[in-house]
């Protein structure tokens, strides 16, 4: 699974062929095809594990407690943090659920479901700072999530996909300081509060 990720964030969805994973990880096609029906399939198994990663990284953020909007912008960059880390030590899987625009029918549908739960988790921790009183309720949540997700989104491929274009901004920045300046953007904006 590892070879197959790695191939299709370096190559493509449909560049890759089961004889390029098979070759590089030293097992026959029998052998693939005795754990994955196709190639299509150990892609949407990667994508469905991923996901539930996600999820976990992200469900560690959400809102148990009242607090200052300090603790919430703390707690936002230990969410962030661990987000960026997780996308860090999962680059090709991440490569793959941001630009895997071009795979096959299912595979576009996993990355769009897997996407949609990135954004309804966040969606879900706005609205419980909603219900703790932390934020007003008069917040569009889902506009929101959608913003923070677009962010995230972006931050993270112009780091580990753009990091090899010099000047961008990203080089030699670390998960953390990518988190600490994404919570602040996220809580103060433009205004640099």
């Amino acid at each position: 699974m590892e070879v197959a990720l790695r191939r299709f964030a370096r190559d493509g969805y449909h560049t890759t062929k089961i004889s390029d994973i098979v070759a590089e990880a030293g097992v026959s096609q029998g052998t693939f095809y005795w754990y994955f029906p196709s190639k299509e399939a150990i892609a949407l198994e990667m994508i469905a594990e991923g996901r539930g990663q996600l999820l976990d990284v992200i469900a560690q953020g959400y809102r148990k407690h009242m607090g200052t909007v300090a603790d919430m912008v703390e707690a936002s960059e230990a969410l962030l943090r661990n987000l960026f880390e997780f996308a860090e030590a999962n680059r090709h899987l991440m490569e793959l659920l941001l630009g895997g625009w071009s795979a096959s029918e299912p595979i576009r549908l996993a990355i769009g479901q897997t996407r949609a739960a990135m954004e309804n988790a966040f969606v879900q921790n706005i609205k419980r700072a909603v219900e703790l009183r932390m934020l007003p309720s008069t917040i569009d949540a889902h506009m929101r999530a959608a913003i923070l997700m677009s962010l995230i989104e972006g931050i993270i491929l112009r780091w580990l996909v753009g990091s090899a274009v010099p000047g961008n901004g990203f080089e030699n920045r670390t998960a953390a300081q990518l988190a600490a300046e994404t919570a602040r953007f996220e809580f103060f904006g433009l205004l640099g509060i």
